[in-house]
C-alpha cells in the first residue's frame, strides 16, 4: 500500500477505533449526503441534507453545522495541518452564519457547499502533506481582515455616535 493511501485511511493510537468510521469512502458519502444528494429537476443545481435542514429557522443551520463538523474532526484526527483545519472551520462558519439569513442564506448554502470544500481540502492535504498553497494563506488573511472589520465596525459607529452627541451637547450649551 502506498504511503498516501495508507495515511488517508490509517489512524494510529487512541483514535484507531475511529478508523473504520472516518475512512475516505465514508467521508465522501457524508459529503454527498450533506451537499449533493439531490438535484433540482431540469437543472444542474444540487443540494443535500444541509440545505434541507437549513430551512428550519434558527436551529436548522446549527444542526447542519454540527453534522458538518465530522469532516474537520476526521482531518484533525488524521493530523492535517492547522492552516487546513482553520480553513475548514472557516468554511463551516461562513456556511452557518450566512446560511442563517432567511431564504438568501438557504440559496447561499446550496452554492457554498462547505462539506464538498472541506472534503477536497482533506484529500488534498493528505495527498501532499505540509504543502499549503498561497490561496490557503490568502483565504485566511482575507477572513481575518473581514472578521476584524466586523468587530471594528460597531466601535467606529459607537465612536461616531458619541462624537455626534458630544458635539450636539456643546452646541446646545452655547
Amino acid at each position: 500500500m502506498s504511503e498516501i493511501a495508507r495515511s488517508s485511511t490509517h489512524i494510529d493510537g487512541r483514535w484507531s477505533p475511529l478508523s473504520r468510521w472516518l475512512t475516505d469512502e465514508r467521508l465522501r458519502v457524508l459529503e454527498v449526503l450533506l451537499d449533493e444528494a439531490f438535484r433540482i429537476p431540469g437543472t444542474n443545481i444540487r443540494f443535500g441534507l444541509d440545505g434541507i435542514i437549513g430551512l428550519v429557522p434558527g436551529l436548522g443551520d446549527v444542526l447542519a453545522g454540527l453534522l458538518s463538523l465530522v469532516i474537520p474532526l476526521a482531518a484533525w484526527v488524521r493530523g492535517v495541518a492547522w492552516v487546513t483545519l482553520v480553513r475548514m472551520v472557516a468554511n463551516l462558519a461562513i456556511g452557518v452564519v450566512v446560511g442563517s439569513i432567511p431564504l438568501l442564506g438557504d440559496a447561499f448554502d446550496i452554492w457554498w457547499k462547505p462539506n464538498r470544500r472541506n472534503f477536497a481540502l482533506l484529500t488534498r492535504s493528505l495527498g501532499a502533506p505540509h504543502r499549503h498553497r498561497g490561496w490557503d494563506w490568502l483565504f485566511l488573511a482575507a477572513l481575518g481582515l473581514a472578521v476584524g472589520v466586523l468587530f471594528a465596525l460597531p466601535l467606529v459607529v459607537l465612536w461616531a455616535l458619541v462624537a455626534w452627541l458630544l458635539h450636539g451637547v456643546a452646541v446646545f450649551a452655547h
